[in-house]
This record gives structure tokens, sequence and C-alpha cells, in this order.
């Protein structure tokens, strides 16, 4: 059937943070809780640091190899969407990895294609942390 739908992907300056962050830190991931506060920006961590629930769904891979999640509830009001990552000037509140560069993590978003959501639909359901580990 081909590649998957993308529904996550970086600019270029946030794939170069994901570079840096990961020369720095090693291999590293995004969660997305989507709650309020820091819930509300994907949040960088080590890998292996941010403990991946069993009902979280990698969206994908950017930079990469590097892992984005996203908690199924967030997921349930997102599936139609798909998420460009973009880095901007400023301290979020949160413990991601960037905090301390003095830059956040922010999502963009657009609705998918009539075609995106059509091969979407024809997919099989996105992996879980149930399913995958690492």
């Amino acid at each position: 059937m081909g590649t998957r739908v993308a529904r996550v992907e970086l600019t270029g300056p946030a794939e170069e943070l994901v570079r840096r962050l990961t020369a720095r830190h090693g291999p590293v991931m995004f969660h997305q809780s989507g709650g309020c506060c820091d819930g509300s920006a994907p949040m960088c961590w080590p890998r292996g640091e941010f403990r991946v629930g069993a009902a979280d769904v990698l969206l994908g891979h950017v930079a990469g190899n590097t892992p984005f999640w996203m908690s199924a509830d967030q997921y349930a009001s997102w599936r139609h969407t798909h998420l460009t990552v973009d880095v901007v000037q400023g301290r979020g509140g949160g413990f991601s990895l960037e905090a301390p560069e003095g830059v956040r993590f922010l999502l963009r978003s657009r609705p998918l294609t009539d075609e995106e959501r059509r091969r979407g639909e024809a997919e099989a359901p996105l992996p879980t942390g149930a399913e995958v580990t690492g």
C-alpha cells in the first residue's frame, strides 16, 4: 500500500533544534498530551525518560528516527489533522529539553486533505504504546 499518510513533520528550524538536542542528550522523543498549560505544547524528552502509556498513539517519526507520540484522547480530537512542529522564541513553562535554549516547540495544524483522509481511513490503525516499545 505504500507509506502511511504523514501526520506530523518538523519545520527546518525545529529539525535543526532536534539535531542539536540529540547531539547533547542522545536519542529523543516527542509527546503531545493535550492537557492545559505544558500539555498544550509538544514536549521533547530524552528517549526512555518519558514512559509512553498503553493508549498513546505513535503518529510517526520526525527528524529521522524521533518518535512523536500523542495521548489517545488528544488523537481522537485531532485524527483528521496534519501537525507541523515549529520552534519559536520564548521559554515554555515545562520540562521539555528545549527550555534552556530560550525557545519552545509549538504545533501548527491544518486539516488533512480529502485524499489524505481517504488514504488514512484505509490504513491499519496507528501503533499504540501497548504495541511498541522504545
